[in-house]
């Protein structure tokens, strides 16, 4: 999942923050880099997941792109009790600005997962939540680009525009060939043509 979407989103919907939102690929990187005024959110890039393929006869997997909203507090009191309930406003926030937005055209709706305690100290509360997605792997339109390696393959076949049909019935059989049929004799032939 790209995360320059996700992040311009919630600058604009997230007063709290009043545009200090950032991202990255993983919280040591940016917690060292990017010194935001606090609060301040950073929106990083967690797990996917994927399920077996819902089909036998090619790859078509659902992904769920998992992604975290960290939020960095000044510390107002060392037990934390009044950042809890600035905590528990910003949830709602988020989850006004996530819940329900979808990422991009081919994902879900955004869900919400759990959220966790990062860290505290006299400094800061470092808090994160957790938000995931889906989409599919795989495409759902021959005129879609290939996602997958068989529908690279199976792109650079030619069409199919039709097939010659040789029977050869099981009955009647020729008890001098072979009983019971098939006999190898053809008994029918007929071309089936799938062009207009």
């Amino acid at each position: 999942m790209k995360l320059n979407p996700i992040v311009a989103h919630l600058r604009l919907t997230c007063p709290t923050f009043a545009g200090r939102v950032s991202g990255g690929i993983d919280w040591d990187a940016v917690v060292d880099s990017a010194q935001l005024a606090l609060p301040a959110a950073y929106v990083i890039a967690t797990a996917d997941a994927a399920e077996p393929s819902k089909a036998q006869n090619m790859v078509l997997q659902a992904i769920t792109d998992q992604f975290n909203v960290v939020i960095v507090l000044a510390t107002s009191d060392e037990r934390g009790q009044d950042d809890n309930d600035l905590l528990h406003d910003i949830r709602a926030e988020l989850w006004r600005s996530l819940v329900g937005w979808e990422p991009g055209p081919e994902y879900t709706r955004i869900e919400y997962g759990k959220g966790a305690l990062l860290h505290i100290s006299r400094a800061r509360v470092v808090y994160q939540f957790t938000f995931f997605s889906e989409f599919q792997l795989g495409r759902n339109h021959a005129s879609e680009p290939p996602e997958t390696w068989q529908e690279y393959e199976l792109d650079g076949l030619p069409g199919f525009t039709g097939a010659n049909i040789n029977m050869d019935c099981i009955d009647p059989a020729d008890p001098n060939l072979k009983r019971p049929g098939p006999d190898g004799r053809i008994e029918a032939q007929f071309t089936g043509d799938v062009t207009p």
